[in-house]
């Protein structure tokens, strides 16, 4: 397939950052706005690239983007979701931690916290929390997915159901506007499961591109949470959720226009 020289590197910029935005590349090619928002739409209509407010992101499929793509991704907002979330969360508690950026910043957030019983199957948090006294940190055995050090299996799943935990922490791949939560690898969806069943609470946590992309396997629904984190929640049929099911919404956004 034929690209012209900006259509093939904004791709390039689009694989190597996990999304592109307009202003960005507007400043890096020296054109205007508008002939960026040209591109991005052809490159749309060529299925190379998928919209997303302010920019483009890789499409999604049947598999999920590579680990550090989606690090880089909205990683300002990871940052202060991740603080959100670990705020809920009082010393002397335990949780469980699931494979995903967005929880990786909220293990990030939680280093600055009192005794705590972390039970998790993201070696990356694992290694992140274990050399604090203060953390007790129990990793589940199974298969080690290559591709981000999630520990997946039927092996996890049935380590996780010997805990019942104060709060589970849990990311998603993706938010569809009737509540449900995606995410591409069936494995990992029965360990999340696992870790929503055996909670007493459930913060999820999420960035406002999960509700632009799609995943294939079905982990669960919102109704199931206690606690939602996001920058902010751009569809009003997933607010109407959360208030149907008492969801407490989180929107990290208006907490810093607030100066909270």
């Amino acid at each position: 397939m034929y690209l012209a020289p900006r259509h093939a590197e904004i791709i390039d910029l689009a694989k190597a950052e996990g999304r592109v935005l307009v202003d960005d590349l507007a400043t890096r090619f020296a054109v205007t706005p508008q002939t960026i928002r040209k591109d991005l739409n052809d490159l749309c209509e060529r299925q190379l690239l998928t919209r997303i407010h302010g920019g483009a992101v890789i499409p999604s499929g049947t598999q999920n983007m590579e680990y550090e793509q989606r690090g880089k991704i909205a990683a300002d907002e990871k940052q202060a979701i991740g603080a959100a979330a670990a705020a809920l969360i009082p010393d002397h508690a335990s949780l469980f931690i699931n494979i995903g950026t967005t929880t990786e910043a909220v293990s990030q957030a939680l280093l600055q916290h009192g005794r705590l019983m972390i039970i998790t199957n993201n070696i990356n948090v694992a290694n992140r929390m274990r050399p604090f006294p203060q953390f007790e940190v129990v990793i589940a055995g199974g298969v080690v997915r290559a591709s981000d050090g999630g520990i997946v299996g039927e092996a996890a799943v049935d380590f996780i159901r010997q805990f019942k935990v104060d709060f589970a922490v849990i990311g998603t791949s993706a938010i569809d506007r009737d509540g449900a939560l995606l995410d591409y690898d069936f494995r990992e969806v029965k360990v999340a499961q696992a870790i929503i069943a055996n909670a007493r609470q459930v913060i999820l946590v999420a960035d406002s591109t999960k509700f632009e992309r799609t995943a294939p396997v079905r982990i669960g629904h919102l109704e199931q949470v206690d606690t939602f984190v996001t920058d902010f929640c751009p569809d009003e049929a997933v607010r109407d959720i959360c208030r149907e099911y008492d969801v407490e919404l989180i929107e990290t956004a208006d907490l810093h226009a607030s100066g909270n």
